[in-house]
């Protein structure tokens, strides 16, 4: 008895929507809250048979610019400051993805208590790595968006010790009921609290909550208001986004940018769980899934990863103008800013204004650098995956779910 075609054709389109259907629970899988811990994974090898590099459903790879939403905060009613009494003092930590947060948390704590904010220093990874915060960002910029929200103090004050300076551990995105039951009491008793905000989840997403408009408002604006990146690293990160734009002229100027970096995937956080879940991509794994997506080998692609390494030559054989920031950044400028804590605030600079960013890594990294492309239009955020064979790769499709679900924290602030 022959086999009936249409049964043929039936169970191919089965399988490629099963398929599809897995890619999807991935990118779910992707986007979804994650232990602070918990950041890669180890990638999985391509089938080398597969040769479609090419974006089968038909619709460009680059997307125009939308507007930058507007601040749908009100502004926090102004207070009192001068009235303020004792301090809060927190450093910032890891990187400038957390650094948002942290600040974020600071001004919130320090609002409720009615406390003075001290600006934080800068503490990098290791031991005695050590910077004032106007190395990086704009001082009078933080003073003044912050003016009549809380009284901001420059330098630490004399009278701080360690003798009435009390630790807190803080969890981001801290409430008010979390304020008003483990730090306020401290405070009455101490006078001043130093923070330290620790990460139960990697979780930027919308949250439901009953907290009243003024303490939104003032997270919104802390998040979203304050931080600047002083004149001259400002200056660096634009020149370094106008080179990449120049090397993208058969682009119009578009670029790329991937956040990649090679010592995160032999973490244990990158070898996936029991769900098959995947929370990294190797340099291969990215290159195979931008040309299956229609990028052109002349589309330029900025790196994270700090130098290059011959791992990477896997991407760069399918997009020649592939760069790390060494290959890119001014000559009279490396002495200066090839240098760790600068390096990871270039990358999250530059990640925040290409014109499609991918995050090869999840983690907060790619939450707040989502955050950032939000609230300026540039929405162009892709997940990647191992695209099936013979499926179609249409970019709609990955789109990351903070932008198509609209359910990341920055649409509570912008609209």
């Amino acid at each position: 008895m022959g086999i009936d075609p249409r049964q043929i054709v039936a169970g191919v389109l089965t399988l490629t929507m099963f398929l599809m259907l897995a890619n999807m629970i991935k990118r779910d899988h992707f986007d979804a809250p994650i232990s602070h811990h918990h950041v890669n994974h180890v990638a999985q090898p391509f089938d080398d048979s597969d040769q479609t590099l090419s974006n089968t459903a038909g619709d460009a790879p680059w997307k125009e610019e939308t507007l930058g939403l507007k601040p749908c905060w009100s502004n926090p009613p102004s207070e009192d400051i001068d009235e303020s009494k004792g301090f809060v003092t927190f450093s910032l930590t890891n990187g400038p993805e957390y650094h948002v947060s942290q600040i974020a948390d600071a001004v919130v704590v320090a609002r409720y208590l009615k406390a003075s904010l001290v600006i934080p220093d800068i503490r990098g990874t290791h031991p005695g790595d050590w910077r004032n915060f106007g190395d990086i960002y704009d001082i009078e910029k933080f003073v003044n968006s912050l003016d009549g929200v809380v009284k901001v103090v420059k330098t630490q004050p004399s009278e701080l010790s360690s003798k009435n300076l009390a630790v807190i551990r803080v969890p981001n995105r801290v409430t008010q009921d979390y304020i008003a039951e483990n730090i306020e009491p401290v405070f009455q008793t101490k006078g001043n609290v130093r923070l330290a905000t620790y990460f139960p989840s990697v979780n930027m997403k919308k949250i439901k909550t009953e907290q009243d408009d003024n303490r939104n408002s003032i997270g919104c604006l802390a998040m979203y208001g304050v931080l600047e990146l002083q004149p001259d690293v400002q200056e660096v990160v634009d020149s370094m986004v106008d080179r990449l734009k120049t090397l993208s002229r058969k682009s119009d100027g578009q670029f790329v940018a991937v956040d990649l970096r090679l010592d995160m995937l032999d973490k244990k956080g990158c070898q996936g769980d029991d769900a098959g879940s995947k929370k990294c991509y190797s340099p291969q794994e990215i290159a195979l899934f931008l040309r299956k997506l229609g990028f052109d080998k002349d589309t330029a692609i900025y790196l994270t990863q700090s130098r290059w390494d011959s791992s990477l030559d896997a991407l760069k054989d399918l997009f020649p103008k592939s760069y790390t920031k060494e290959g890119i950044m001014p000559m009279d400028k490396k002495s200066k800013f090839l240098e760790s804590e600068y390096e990871k605030v270039i990358d999250f600079y530059i990640s925040s204004q290409s014109d499609v960013f991918v995050p090869a890594i999840s983690g907060l990294f790619y939450a707040n650098v989502a955050g950032k492309r939000i609230a300026s239009g540039k929405t162009q955020i892709l997940v990647p995956a191992n695209i099936p064979p013979a499926s179609s790769a249409s970019v709609a499709n990955y789109v990351s779910h903070y932008v198509s679900k609209k359910n990341h924290m920055a649409y509570s602030c912008f609209c």
